[in-house]
């Protein structure tokens, strides 16, 4: 049996004072997640490993925060593939802030952060411009 890899986080939106604008990015965050693949055709990102409360209230008080996690075989080895994917997502959404966990059975646990230069992303603003900075823990050998 090939090693596990667990991959969870978080994209966060940034609050805003306007109830119009913050419903209409999560309504085009929402679109653009819908247009993720599903089943089995998507080799890293689909649309199952995506949740978000969708309506204010409990869970969504100013800040959207869509949450996401899935296992895969050694996605290690390609994890360059899956990071340009996700980068290509960040790029459709609004976000302010990203954080991605990468639990390898083989090389530990990875954290890699995104947070946009100016504290928000649009996705007409093309190119992301983000700080990203990645942590590193101990591997598990086994």
């Amino acid at each position: 049996m090939e090693p596990e890899s667990i991959v969870y986080g978080c994209i966060r939106d940034w609050p805003s004072d306007s109830p119009a604008q913050s419903r209409l990015r999560r309504q085009v965050n929402h679109q653009v997640l819908g247009e993720l693949p599903a089943g089995e055709a998507w080799p890293f990102l689909g649309r199952e490993m995506f949740a978000f409360c969708r309506q204010p209230g409990e869970g969504l008080y100013q800040t959207q925060v869509i949450h996401f996690g899935a296992s895969y075989r050694a996605v290690e080895y390609e994890w360059s593939l899956w990071l340009e994917q996700f980068e290509t997502l960040l790029k459709r959404l609004y976000w302010s802030s990203a954080v991605v966990h990468l639990e390898t059975e083989l090389s530990g646990t990875h954290t890699f952060r995104w947070e946009s230069d100016n504290g928000c992303h649009s996705p007409q603003d093309g190119d992301l411009r983000v700080r990203c900075a990645w942590e590193r823990e101990g591997g598990v050998r086994g």
